[in-house]
Parts: structure tokens; sequence; C-alpha cells
């Protein structure tokens, strides 16, 4: 009975170290759940199709993904990628990678693609937004490399103009505010989403060639819940004030947020105004 007895106690004794070793965990079982956007389909597609109209893929590559001709006078011969086919090309580790790091696997960098938006996209949505791309028909050819126009030659030699990869590179592990974990996904959709235009700090400013002003969005902590919603869904702000590029994002867009991510954004974007005005 006292071996029985010893043996009991011993197990209790391992039992509870194993316990606190187990408390203690790895740093991956630390780490808070992961965030995400909400899911409106069990169909990983029709959310990746969502992903693909709030992240700007649509806006950028066309409703069809084939590409789009965004050259100018001085800028240069400027497309985005013919997805249907460039991504045929890719396993869906290296279209990830294409994704994330802002270069093909050969490492070509990519140019005004939004890649240090999507360096902490959670797994999910960017598996969703992978199988969407997959998805659509192939349409069309590939499209060519960009060329330079004098007015990006000079804002390169100016350090002002330069690749994904290296935006990727200073900003890929970069986050907007921190306002409390209770604002963690609100936090994460900004960074994936409003950070293009008024970067990571939300203070907006002049960036990249187009040297349109793009206000603080702490702004939006002035609005009440109610407008701040019709900003997003139609692009109208409190005043009635017509809008150039934010309107046509929120109509394009953002109008596609759920009523649950907008106020989650407004409450954040508050939080953000109160603790770093």
């Amino acid at each position: 009975m006292r071996g029985l007895a010893f043996s009991v106690r011993a197990s209790s004794v391992l039992a509870s170290t194993l316990a606190l070793l187990g408390a203690c965990g790895t740093p991956a079982e630390k780490r808070d759940p992961p965030v995400a956007f909400a899911k409106l389909s069990p169909d990983r597609v029709k959310h990746g199709e969502r992903l693909a109209i709030v992240l700007g893929c649509s806006g950028c590559h066309g409703k069809d993904l084939a590409g789009q001709d965004w050259s100018e006078d001085g800028y240069g011969r400027l497309w985005t990628a013919n997805l249907t086919v460039a991504a045929a090309g890719y396993s869906d580790a290296q279209l990830e990678s294409v994704i994330r790091s802002g270069k093909k696997p050969d490492g070509t960098p990519l140019w005004d693609m939004p890649s240090n938006l999507f360096t902490q996209l959670a797994d999910a949505d960017m598996a969703a937004l992978i199988a969407y791309i997959r998805s659509r028909p192939a349409k069309g050819a590939a499209h060519p490399p960009p060329t330079f126009g004098p007015i990006l030659k000079a804002e390169m030699a100016k350090g002002t103009y330069y690749s994904s990869a290296v935006k990727v590179e200073r900003e890929g592990k970069a986050w907007p505010p921190d306002a409390g974990p209770q604002h963690r996904l609100a936090r994460y959709m900004v960074r994936a989403t409003c950070a293009e235009c008024h970067e990571m700090n939300l203070r907006g400013g002049k960036s990249g060639p187009v040297k349109a002003e793009r206000p603080d969005i702490r702004i939006a902590a002035s609005y009440e819940s109610g407008d701040f919603a019709r900003l997003l869904r139609t692009g109208v702000p409190a005043g009635e004030r017509k809008l150039g590029l934010m309107g046509e994002v929120a109509r394009g867009r953002y109008s596609h947020f759920t009523d649950a991510e907008i106020a989650a954004i407004h409450a954040y974007l508050k939080a953000v105004a109160e603790r770093d005005p």
C-alpha cells in the first residue's frame, strides 16, 4: 500500500509538472488566436471574392482579374498583371510568396503592388484569396513589364518611388497604432485596407508618385456611427462634401464591409484618436 501511495503521489507530481510546463507553452501556443475578415459564406471561393474586392485586387486588376492598363503620359507603360494567366505558372506557395513579398520567385520586383499590406494577412484569408484567383477562367494574354517615364524616373532618383519588394522590406512588419486587444480585428482590417492611402501610422500625407493629400484618418473619430457607416457605404462624408479617391474606394471596396466590420473599424479609429491624437 505504501508503494501504491508513493506511486499515486509521484504521478500527481509528474502531472502537475507537465501541466506547469504546458502552461509555459511555446511561442506559437502563447500567441493570441488569429483574426481574419468575416467569412460570410462557407464557400472559400466566395469568401475570396469578397476579399478581392475589399482589398482592392479587383479594383487594380479588373473585375475579371485580367489586368488593366494604367499607362499615362510621363509615367510610363504600366499594366497590372493578368492574374488569370500569371497565377497558373505558380504553385499556391509561390503565389502566396509573390503576394506577400512583392517580387516574383526569380527575384524580379513588382511595382505598385501593395504587398506590404498583405504580409500580415491571415492564412485563412490568403488561402481564400488564392482560391478565388484560381477560380477565374483564363482570359487574354500576359501583359508586358513596366517601362518608366520621366516622372517616375525622377521620383526614383529622389528615392520617393520604389518597388513593392523594397516597401515590404521597410514596412512589412509595421502595424497601425495599437488601441488594445479589443480592437485587434479592426486594426488587422485597417492595416490591410486603409493603410494603403493613410500610411501605417494612419497620419495620411502625400505618398508615392500620386501627390494627392490624404488626411489623418483620426478624423473619423469625429463622426457619429451612422455617418461613418454612410461614408464607407456611399463615399459621402458628413457635410455632403464631394470626395475624390476616397469616394471611389468607399463605393467600390468598403461598401462590401459587413456592418460589424464597419462598426469595429469606427470604434478602433476613435480609440486611436484618444490614445494617440
